[in-house]
């Protein structure tokens, strides 16, 4: 073993385990703050599951797309003294994203709600658009309901969230709390379509419609309130973060693989390295699945942390395609959506854990979402969901490859789209190779799975069992989502400086 720091610690030194976006968020409150923080991260690139691909266009984006809820990201760089403009260039999407159906029908939805409205009407008839206004505001009032109390809070409870809805009964009709968001949204919307395009919402986090709750449908509203392109892709954001960390004074180590953490009487006193390096601190960080330590993947001390995760069901995977190519055919925005004919084929082939034989494809664009068009080359990302592999058949990679592809392609020319060239099996990232990126979490890039009414009360909060240990990420409070990573960086710094401060 090599010891690297001595067996007294500076009650400031914090260790970061991982560079995804909640561990840099996270990094670099507490750098600000005063902390001496080092992050340490496996791979050769921080930014966790925001991670790319090399293309002939350069690095594709092989992971979140999406930049929603900007003000989150403001708080953080304000946080650090400096602001987020400063840092990356964020282009807002007039159209949040345009869809397509099989009878050739296509809605693009805004920014703007009265040019969706229009839209709407222009598709489905006004009785539609009166539908979708109403749809509006209610996910509207529930999502400002509930991003107090559950979102930022760092400890949600139940009682308290009774509370709220005893001081406004009316929201129990919008939370339908004994109805999945299918049945839900098949009660608010006449054209199926309409129910369809905001059932594909439960998949954000990972679920399927028909068992989520229709709680759900307040997902919408993230997108709702603007969409935003990262020039460059999304990977620009999370190499904003690791630069700013490190022009604080922060220490970001890539390439380096922690292989345990240390627990003595109840406490962290630091990690182990897997070249056998031990690092000393009392406060560690864990920006990665919270099933990792429930399973026993970083040492026996951590087990008792998250034990739930260990057990409770998984969210999706998925199949991602990402490649640059010239396209042609069906009319590409930044974001699309390429539905299905039979909207629960779908989600009865994930159920049953196989690959969907008639996927609805998420296409992203990423050129497409500069203010001038491309031309030539582009970089896409298409995203076709997958059960995790706790519940999926087993399948011969290469069987599963070729499969995809012809799944994947076949669907979408059917649409009118092509590509050339079509992407070969190195530009595709499988459940399985999310799992061996990411230990533990079965390939599920969504944590635990977001079906039941109290799903989200299952999540595990900042603090654990573990004195000195804290969670950070998609897979801890408040849940999945670059933005919602973020925000569990704030609680988890937040919870750090408390207990600092108590002891």
């Amino acid at each position: 073993m090599k010891p690297v720091a001595p067996a007294t610690f500076d009650r400031r030194q914090v260790l970061v385990i991982g560079a995804g976006v909640g561990g840099l968020a996270c990094a670099l409150r507490l750098q600000a703050a005063g902390m001496q923080v080092t992050v340490l991260e496996r791979h050769a690139t921080p930014g966790g599951k925001m991670r790319t691909l090399p293309s002939a266009a350069g690095p594709v984006d092989a992971g979140p797309t999406v930049l929603t809820l900007r003000p989150v990201f403001e708080d953080l760089f304000a946080a650090c003294g400096t602001r987020l403009s400063d840092h990356v260039t964020l282009i807002r999407q007039e159209v949040l994203a345009r869809h397509f159906w099989t009878d050739g029908s296509t809605l693009d939805l805004y920014a703007d709600p009265r040019r969706s409205a229009l839209a709407v009407q222009d598709l489905c008839g006004k009785g539609a658009r009166a539908e979708f206004e109403r749809f509006w505001t209610e996910t509207e009032r529930l999502f400002d309901t509930f991003d107090g109390p559950m979102i930022r809070a760092a400890e949600p409870s139940q009682l308290t969230l009774a509370a709220e809805v005893l001081r406004q009964p009316s929201l129990l009709r919008a939370m339908a709390p004994r109805a999945t968001l299918a049945q839900q949204l098949a009660r608010r919307f006449s054209d199926p379509r309409l129910a369809q395009l905001f059932g594909r919402y439960a998949t954000y986090v990972g679920g399927s419609p028909y068992e989520a709750p229709a709680l759900l449908s307040l997902i919408w509203q993230a997108e709702a309130r603007g969409v935003w392109y990262v020039a460059g892709g999304m990977h620009r954001l999370a190499e904003a973060m690791a630069r700013l960390f490190t022009r604080l004074g922060g220490v970001l180590r890539t390439g380096c693989h922690v292989a345990g953490i240390t627990v003595t009487d109840g406490a962290v006193r630091g990690v182990t390295l897997a070249d056998g390096t031990r690092m000393s601190a009392p406060t560690v960080v864990f920006n990665g699945d919270p099933r990792a330590l429930a399973t026993g993947c970083l040492g026996p001390g951590v087990t008792r942390v998250a034990r739930r995760t260990a057990k409770d069901a998984r969210s999706l995977s998925a199949h991602v395609w990402s490649f640059a190519a010239r396209t042609s055919g069906a009319p590409l925005k930044h974001h699309n959506v390429f539905f299905a004919a039979d909207p629960r084929s779908e989600f009865r082939d994930l159920a049953r854990g196989r690959m969907p034989a008639e996927p609805t494809l998420y296409v992203c664009a990423e050129d497409r979402g500069a203010e001038a068009l491309p031309g030539g080359v582009e970089r896409f990302e298409i995203i076709l969901n997958a059960a995790p592999l706790t519940t999926a058949r087993a399948i011969d990679p290469h069987e599963e490859a070729i499969t995809c592809h012809r799944r994947t392609f076949r669907t979408l020319a059917r649409f009118g789209l092509r590509f050339d060239p079509e992407p070969g099996p190195e530009s595709l990232t499988t459940p399985e190779g999310f799992d061996h990126l990411f230990p533990a979490t079965a390939g599920s890039l969504y944590g635990q799975s977001p079906h039941g009414l109290t799903a989200g009360l299952r999540r595990p909060r900042a603090r654990t069992e573990v004195r000195g240990l804290y969670l950070v990420g998609g897979g801890a409070h408040p849940g999945a989502g670059v933005p919602m990573a973020t925000l569990s960086a704030r609680h988890a710094a937040e919870a750090i400086s408390l207990d600092l401060a108590l002891t």
